[in-house]
């Protein structure tokens, strides 16, 4: 496996694994948008479906709802398999449901990438703009079989079958994807309809396995009251706990959710840092230096129990070393840490109850699940 960091490097092996794909391509993603990096992995997938390849294109209805006509159908006439993740109820005027926010490309059953990293020109590295902050994991293996046949079943829309697909038995493919590590590896899912919530599980053997340190990455941090009890019985164990979250947000709300929480973070001796780059958009989180997990679950109740998630969890030291490694870089060079000092200065009673309002009605948001005014087209 190879740890990237988004930007041009992520988008660059995406169109390299693209362009070297010999029998089939899963491309499944929440936002997919028709801007200039849009475009960039449509020529990519356009190229494949012609020398052949079977090209599987998955994006959400609400997250993509932006997505042209005109865009949709050049990739149906070039040969591209392409259709919209839409939830369980819907009418003229709404949606209600879960949203496909899972970020993943599979080739030739062999190799994938798993990430945060949505398609569109804010995640990627453009003159005068710097990409947001985010991490995928690029991996070849066994566990590329399981996520090829994930994928498929997503695109039936879970239809039951007995057998893998053909196109989910790894082939002969062979792909160099730069500088690499050897570890364990395996798939992990949340999808509250199919009551599977396998990455939830996964954060909460982070926080109750711990003996020395936690390291988080998480843009739109609100955990749930369960992950709370579980972080405040981590650190009355000692165990060091540090988050990295986002100076702004494309949600104001959100973030000022967020900086409600602070106080309590700060007060169990939660070490909160700030990144001032463009914007944060990961979710990476380690354990002890020996594991770690990474891919598009948020640690809130959204991800939780209604969104359809995503992560690979990775053992082997080297490779998590590195990533903390690579991680407090980000902290020294990038961020600003928040202590209570900061908190009690930059805070008033107006900005108290802002921030406690947006705090309760982001729980009731999260409570009632994704219900959307329907905004765009059928594509």
């Amino acid at each position: 496996m190879r740890l990237l960091w988004g930007g041009k490097a992520y988008f660059e092996l995406l169109i390299h694994l693209i362009g070297n794909a010999r029998e089939c391509i899963h491309l499944q993603v929440y936002i997919y948008e028709s801007d200039t990096t849009g475009t960039l992995v449509a020529d990519a997938l356009i190229a494949a479906a012609k020398r052949g390849v079977a090209v599987y294109v998955l994006v959400d209805g609400y997250g993509s709802q932006k997505l042209s006509k005109a865009f949709v159908a050049r990739l149906r006439e070039n040969g591209i398999h392409f259709r919209v993740f839409e939830p369980m109820l819907r009418s003229k005027h709404f949606y209600f449901g879960r949203r496909l926010h899972r970020k993943v490309l599979v080739v030739d059953a062999r190799y994938a990438v798993v990430t945060g990293v949505n398609i569109g020109d804010k995640y990627n590295d453009l003159p005068g703009q710097a990409a947001w902050l985010d991490a995928a994991v690029c991996l070849e293996g066994e566990v590329a079989a399981d996520l090829c046949n994930a994928s498929w079943m997503t695109w039936k829309n879970f239809q039951f079958t007995k057998r893998l697909p053909l196109h989910c038995r790894p082939g002969a493919t062979h792909i160099d994807f730069g500088p690499a590590h050897r570890c364990a590896m395996r798939m992990r899912r949340n999808d509250w309809v199919r009551r599977k919530y396998e990455i939830s599980r996964t954060y909460r053997e982070i926080f109750q396995g711990a003996d020395e340190e936690i390291m988080l990455l998480s843009s739109y941090f609100l955990p749930g009251r369960s992950v709370q009890k579980d972080i405040e019985a981590a650190a009355n164990r000692g165990v060091r706990i540090r988050v990295i979250s986002c100076s702004r947000m494309d949600v104001p709300l959100v973030k000022d959710a967020e900086r409600y929480m602070y106080d309590w973070l700060l007060h169990h001796g939660i070490e909160i840092y700030e990144y001032r780059g463009n914007m944060l958009h990961g979710k990476l989180a380690t354990c002890d230096r020996k594991w770690m997990t990474v891919g598009s679950f948020n640690v809130n109740d959204l991800s939780a129990r209604v969104s359809i998630e995503l992560n690979i969890d990775l053992r082997g030291e080297a490779v998590v070393q590195q990533t903390i490694a690579e991680m407090e870089k980000i902290i020294e060079n990038d961020c600003e840490r928040i202590t209570r000092e900061d908190v009690r200065l930059k805070s008033n009673i107006l900005t108290r109850f802002v921030r406690w309002w947006s705090f309760r009605v982001l729980r009731v948001l999260f409570f009632l699940g994704t219900f959307y005014m329907r905004q765009e087209k059928p594509v």
